[in-house]
């Protein structure tokens, strides 16, 4: 079940009443993926994930994604007002007038700020920040458990495991574990997430539109709690 409660204080940010304006938070791990495609499917609303769009925009050329391929092409970090502006063309399109669901972006508190201006100057605000709480060990058994067959079939040592140790169940081939999903990487990029994006939890806790939910729990029960609470939320606008 959810722990944070409604929250809804003299600064909360509340989205218009026809909107669900969403993002999610977690750790790495956490299955944010997961829940974004069936919360999509529940409520009928585009996932904006930030690495898809920029590699969408880049494809089909417009002015945001000439620019952000230039950094890319460097192999320099894409600026904030660029990554903000390419959000901002999705959030605008007919596709995103009743809401959306914003993954992998923002990352910091600062980046958290200058989006909530650019959606204030579209008269949009987030409807709920919904975040997937996982304990570190926990994300390091999920992603260092991983095995993958040269073809991109995917095993868990725990939860799907080969019928023969280390082997592919389809073809024989050996199984390998990723250098990113080793636990020291995984550890790594764990600390940066506490350092950097663990602050946005606060953020949007003192604006009151954090939802917490256990991401120990299994898919479904997650998504039955996450499904549950923005049914609510959307309820209490429209009352």
């Amino acid at each position: 079940m959810t722990t944070g409660g409604p929250g809804a204080g003299a600064g909360s940010l509340r989205a218009p009443v026809s909107e669900l304006n969403l993002i999610l938070l977690g750790p790495p791990g956490a299955g944010k993926g997961t829940q974004a495609e069936r919360i999509t499917e529940d409520f009928d609303l585009p996932y904006i994930s930030t690495g898809d769009i920029l590699r969408e925009a880049v494809k089909s050329g417009t002015e945001l994604g000439r620019q952000a391929k230039e950094y890319m092409d460097r192999g320099e970090l894409v600026p904030d007002d660029v990554i903000i502006g390419v959000i901002l063309e999705k959030v605008e399109s007919p596709e995103a007038a009743d809401g959306f669901i914003l993954d992998g972006f923002p990352r910091t508190v600062a980046q958290a700020e200058a989006l909530d201006q650019a959606f204030a100057k579209l008269g949009r605000e987030l409807t709920a920040a919904i975040l997937l709480d996982v304990p570190d060990e926990e994300v390091v058994r999920r992603l260092s458990g991983r095995r993958i067959s040269p073809a991109g079939r995917v095993y868990h040592v725990d939860f799907n495991p080969p019928k023969v140790p280390g082997r592919c169940d389809v073809d024989g081939s050996e199984l390998i574990q990723r250098d990113d999903d080793k636990p020291e990487v995984i550890r790594k990029r764990l600390e940066v997430y506490h350092s950097s994006t663990a602050p946005l939890i606060g953020y949007y806790e003192d604006k009151g539109i954090l939802r917490r939910f256990d991401g120990t729990m299994a898919p479904t029960e997650v998504h039955d709690h996450i499904r549950a609470t923005i049914a609510t939320l959307k309820l209490e606008d429209e009352l």
